[in-house]
């Protein structure tokens, strides 16, 4: 089953970027399908390799960090393709 996961990670403290950056960098070599934008980063995959990433590098993430939130949306289907039709 292919699935897209939205990702949006908050540090709550200073000095944020170095934990993010880590962490998409982490992701980008995954090997998985993934899209940057200034506001979040997606993954796109089958469920299984991408929830077997998401668990371990979530929780390096957390570990790397103080305090934060992780903002995430699953969708059941591949939809890196997607345009807007309007």
């Amino acid at each position: 089953m292919k699935i897209s996961v939205e990702l949006t990670l908050t540090p709550l403290h200073d000095d944020f970027e170095p934990a993010i950056i880590h962490f998409i960098k982490k992701l980008r070599a995954s090997n998985l399908k993934v899209l940057e934008n200034p506001l979040s980063t997606q993954v796109y995959g089958d469920y299984d390799n991408v929830m077997h990433v998401l668990t371990t590098e979530i929780k390096e993430a957390f570990e790397l960090i103080e305090r934060g939130l992780l903002y995430i949306k699953i969708v059941k289907s591949d939809r890196h393709d997607y345009e807007p039709h309007f």
